[in-house]
């Protein structure tokens, strides 16, 4: 379980430093979206269920769906 954890906690480190670093949006959003099903996952571990999901449900899901409601709006690669 220790070693998932931290696998996990890789992922959510490698997740964070490519959404910031990609010039795509719409590549950013959809690691946006596995940074927080990750994160869920990490909260369901540390028996947090109520937080898992609402970080699923807010995080991963509205949040997401809104990023790309506004960038099918304007221009999809950043200048």
């Amino acid at each position: 379980m220790q070693i998932l954890s931290l696998i996990l906690v890789g992922f959510l480190i490698l997740c964070a430093l490519a959404a910031g670093r990609t010039k795509d949006l719409l590549s950013a959003v959809v690691i946006f979206a596995s940074y927080s099903l990750i994160m869920a996952v990490l909260w369901l571990m540390l028996q947090s269920p109520d937080v898992a999901m609402t970080e699923a449900a807010i995080g991963a899901g509205v949040t997401t769906i809104m990023f790309i409601a506004v960038i099918s709006r304007t221009s999809r690669m950043e200048k």
